[in-house]
């Protein structure tokens, strides 16, 4: 069986945000995304993969309709350089406030632009235990293909909702502090963290928004350790998110 050339361009479609709202599907690339992908609860509409590959992952694709394809037919559908043996396509996931649990830790993104920050965020939540992220409207989409791909996987355990934050923040049944990231505040050593307690990321140049900022409980920040005044101005938001989220982990 062969993908036909309408296949190969929904399929290519994907990689623009008005398709995918559209289609409500997006595309998962790579042996690693993809494994995830099938172990865990979202809907798999197809997999598109070589002889070998589904071969040797026929107990993960025995309940998924599959396409196997050739090298060549993979180069044709791939948004990446170089094609990974396997692309699924699958339906995005949605939630609701109803979702979130008030009692677990929440990661708080305030317009996150860059595809590969939001990306490596979200894997980095999942590396420290954090399953749940509340992000800014205006913050990148996460099932862009260039997120998919920088979260290595881990999009599949997260819980990903897009609201207004002013809104989700004063009427939001939080039961903890709500931490926000700033150039100024407390040193995050000196934090007592809590399992509910929210933490907020800023945007990669201009961090926290003014009416986010208003609703901020506790300013932390981040201290540096240069050695002179001409420094970094500040860290990359998915570097200070690591950091942060380590700390909350102590």
């Amino acid at each position: 069986m062969s993908i036909s050339k309408n296949k190969i361009a929904e399929i290519k479609k994907l990689a623009q945000k008005k398709f995918r709202e559209e289609s409500d599907c997006f595309i998962v690339e790579g042996i690693k995304s993809v494994s995830d992908l099938l172990h865990s609860k979202l809907k798999v509409v197809e997999v598109f993969a070589t002889v070998s590959w589904l071969a040797e992952h026929a107990d993960l694709t025995k309940n998924v309709n599959v396409v196997p394809v050739s090298e060549t037919e993979l180069e044709r559908i791939t948004a990446l350089t170089t094609p990974q043996q396997v692309l699924a396509v699958a339906q995005r996931p949605h939630y609701s406030l109803a979702d979130i649990d008030f009692a677990d830790a929440l990661l708080v993104l305030d317009g996150i632009r860059d595809p590969g920050n939001l990306g490596t965020i979200v894997r980095t939540a999942d590396w420290f235990g954090f399953k749940q992220i509340v992000c800014s409207p205006d913050s990148v989409e996460l099932t862009n293909p260039k997120v998919i791909q920088a979260t290595m996987g881990s999009f599949s355990r997260m819980k990903v909702l897009y609201l207004n934050l002013p809104d989700f923040l004063k009427n939001a049944k939080i039961k903890g502090k709500i931490y926000g990231t700033f150039m100024q505040g407390r040193s995050i050593e000196t934090v007592d963290f809590q399992q509910n307690d929210v933490l907020i990321i800023g945007n990669e140049g201009k961090g926290i928004s003014a009416e986010v900022e208003k609703l901020v409980t506790d300013k932390i920040h981040i201290p540096s350790f240069a050695h002179s005044a001409d420094h970094a101005e500040s860290l990359n938001a998915s570097i200070a998110a690591a950091v942060v989220m380590y700390r909350f982990r102590m």
